[in-house]
């Protein structure tokens, strides 16, 4: 009987030894794959934020340069404008000469 305890005894302690060797197996394997997930996940987000830094330098470019078009376009606007001969008013507060819309009955001749 004690010759089966003890073979029982070692036999349980060998299948728990097993046991637990198997368990920090995988537990190794869980933590080298994590870690390789978290490098992954690093690398994925370093990558997306030099992506958006591409994106958002990209847009101030094109800013800088629709600003830089339009003030250039401004100018050319500003230096034409002044030499643009300036219409001749032809009198009497009228445009061209002629009276248009609000009509006073003094604009009618009357026969």
């Amino acid at each position: 009987e004690r010759r089966e305890r003890e073979q029982k005894l070692s036999k349980e302690m060998a299948e728990k030894a097993t046991r637990e060797l198997e368990k920090m197996q995988l537990q190794e394997k869980a933590e080298v794959k994590y870690k390789e997930w978290l490098k992954k996940k690093r690398a994925e987000e370093a990558e997306k934020k030099k992506k958006e830094k591409e994106k958002e330098k990209e847009r101030e470019a094109e800013l800088q340069e629709k600003k830089a078009r339009s003030e250039k376009i401004f100018k050319e606007w500003l230096h034409n404008a002044r030499n643009k001969p300036r219409p001749v008013l032809n009198g009497y507060g009228f445009p061209h000469g002629k009276s248009t819309g609000l009509y006073f009955y003094y604009t009618y001749v009357v026969t």
